[in-house]
């Protein structure tokens, strides 16, 4: 007899055919339900997402154990793909949330529409970029100079705008604009490049194979706290979780892993210790 909890509320039928991803997920092993550790890792996100989720009514578990432990069923993982496709098409959680819960087909479609438009956008703003890369190539083969704003053109960095105000809030997002536009296109650019300089490095170190408290991987740390705190000053407890998501969310992960894997979880755990010896 399974224990008792807290009831998924009503959930989208999702049609079968757009409903591969879930199903591909190892299904045989699932069993009943999985539980949300299980969960999380087969979805790609953190624990702490998903209790979020919980949190706001926008996914509750199937049932929630006596020691506290949330517990998934095939309805609530199909509800779960819903709601990333729609993270991905850079819907907020109030938004995903309407469209989840509707009953009425039209109003899904209304908002599909709208995030059509965006992904065409989005769709336009890589063209751009693909034309900036064309013509950088060119001009670096016939030695033709490129204006700064040339060489920027289609750049965005207010991609994961929504996403960063539901985390940290407006303030911390509005200061963080004010401080980037204040750089100017050389101040960005120069943010920019030293933060690939913090990933190559990071990148040397995991091939090297130095640890996270060897005095190298500290200078990197304490450089990319530096480079954070341009825009925004963590705290010890700030600085951690910002370096776990690193981690847990896929997209910055990859971002550090491109150079070597583990390039992530190695500013994670010296970012751990830079926090607790100099925050």
């Amino acid at each position: 007899m399974r224990p008792g909890g807290i009831r998924a509320k009503s959930r989208l039928d999702v049609d079968a055919a757009s409903t591969s991803t879930i199903e591909d997920m190892d299904t045989t092993s699932l069993g009943d339900t999985v539980d949300i550790a299980r969960a999380a890792r087969l979805a790609g996100v953190s624990s702490r997402t998903l209790r979020h989720y919980d949190q706001v009514g926008l996914l509750s578990p199937a049932w929630t154990g006596d020691d506290g432990r949330r517990h998934y069923g095939r309805p609530e993982l199909l509800r779960l793909q819903h709601i990333l496709v729609l993270r991905e098409l850079g819907a907020s959680l109030d938004t995903i949330g309407a469209i989840v819960d509707a009953e009425d087909p039209a109003v899904t479609v209304a908002h599909l529409r709208d995030h059509l438009t965006g992904l065409t956008a989005e769709r336009d703003r890589y063209a751009r970029l693909a034309a900036t890369v064309a013509r950088t190539i060119d001009s670096l083969e016939k030695g033709r100079t490129m204006t700064n704003e040339e060489i920027l053109d289609g750049f965005e960095h207010t991609k994961y705008e929504p996403e960063a105000r539901e985390r940290w809030g407006d303030q911390a997002v509005d200061t963080s604009n004010e401080r980037w536009a204040s750089l100017g296109k050389e101040g960005q650019q120069r943010h920019l490049d030293t933060h690939r300089e913090i990933v190559e490095a990071l990148g040397a170190a995991i091939r090297v194979g130095f640890a996270p408290d060897s005095a190298e991987v500290q200078e990197i740390v304490a450089k990319h706290y530096a480079w954070v705190s341009l825009f925004w000053t963590p705290n010890a407890e700030t600085y951690r979780g910002l370096t776990q998501m690193y981690v847990d969310d896929e997209r910055f992960r990859r971002n550090y892993d491109e150079v070597a894997p583990g390039a992530a979880a190695l500013l994670r755990d010296a970012a751990d210790l830079y926090a607790e010896s100099q925050l």
